[in-house]
């Protein structure tokens, strides 16, 4: 497995700065944001689909830094009931496949999006339970007539191009836990798996490992997002985790997202690597720091010690004591 990083947190810094950075750091792959929330600071989408000269300097700052580029990442929600919203999302992530398969770079990241609750609503809706009907009926309505016939098509374009599109289960859009991801995915093809994320499962609930599992069945991972998350019992126990205080009112929240290392110890970063293992996943776990209490060189260098620790470095040998 390679420790990788989002390199949105170093946007400020040029690109080559950044990779001089992580190759310092024993980095081994970075996920580029194309466009969508990650924006496009290390890599411009429309420079480098139209000109090989930006495609080939980035191959040559991967070779001179020893980097791969894990995938392309553009995070936008392309079924908002606002068309030009909608539109601006869907090309992002349209070219994003293109690009990837131009820059021989097999997977993009992403959300599922979301839709309103109904046609002619002009807000996203996030239907969290079947009751009253309507809520049920407006589920109905974002998945049978707006979410599958869109990610129908857009898996096929990614099949066309030979890029996996992996999904980011995340609260507040259409695919948020994995018995979800894995019904979008049944309902169009395997082009179409996850960006695991476990900082958004822990908060919900979902055991991590058992989530690992669960997927690995489907064969539905297709990248990792190396990111924690932390619940603060004494909030928690009083309002729940469906919080709406800003992520900065860090004291009052129910939870946070946390630096690998300070949301679950070590013992549990290693197990979940080593669940990612049994299920056949051996590619890059990219560091997304988003920790409001520490600086970003500071939460990534943190998430790089424990993740080296974690990590095999070598492939399974030959169980000889089985024999």
């Amino acid at each position: 497995m390679d420790i990788g990083v989002l390199t949105v947190p170093l946007g400020e810094e040029s690109i080559e700065d950044a990779f001089a950075y992580l190759d310092g750091l024993g980095v081994d792959a970075v996920e580029l944001g194309v466009g969508g929330w990650p924006g496009e600071d290390h890599l411009d989408r429309t420079a480098a689909l139209d000109d090989r000269h930006t495609r080939a300097r980035l191959d040559e700052l991967c070779s001179e830094y020893g980097l791969r580029v894990s995938a392309l990442a553009t995070h936008n929600n392309p079924l908002h009931p606002d068309d030009d919203r909608a539109a601006v999302a869907d090309r992002e992530l349209r070219e994003a496949i293109e690009l990837a398969d131009r820059l021989g770079v097999d997977t993009i990241t992403c959300f599922s999006g979301l839709p309103a609750g109904a046609p002619g609503d002009s807000t996203p809706n996030w239907v969290t339970a079947p009751w009253p009907t309507e809520h049920a009926e407006a589920l109905s309505y974002q998945w049978d007539d707006v979410g599958v016939p869109y990610w129908r098509d857009l898996a096929e374009h990614a099949d066309d191009h030979g890029v996996d599109v992996a999904i980011e289960m995340h609260p507040n859009m259409l695919v948020y836990e994995p018995t979800g991801l894995v019904a979008l995915r049944e309902a169009t093809n395997e082009r179409i798996g996850a960006n695991f994320d476990p900082s958004h499962l822990y908060w919900q609930g979902i055991d991590a490992t058992e989530a690992v599992r669960f997927l690995g069945e489907h064969d539905a991972i297709h990248h990792v997002h190396a990111k924690d998350t932390k619940v603060y019992d004494a909030n928690a126990r009083v309002k729940g985790v469906l919080d709406t205080a800003d992520y900065t009112e860090e004291a009052d929240r129910s939870w946070l997202f946390r630096s690998i290392g300070y949301g679950h110890d070590e013992a549990h970063w290693k197990d979940l690597v080593s669940t990612l293992r049994m299920v056949g996943y051996e590619g890059a776990l990219s560091i997304e720091h988003e920790d409001s209490l520490t600086s970003s060189r500071e939460g990534l260098e943190k998430a790089v010690d424990v993740l080296q620790r974690a990590v095999f470095e070598t492939r399974p040998g030959d169980a000889y004591w089985a024999e």
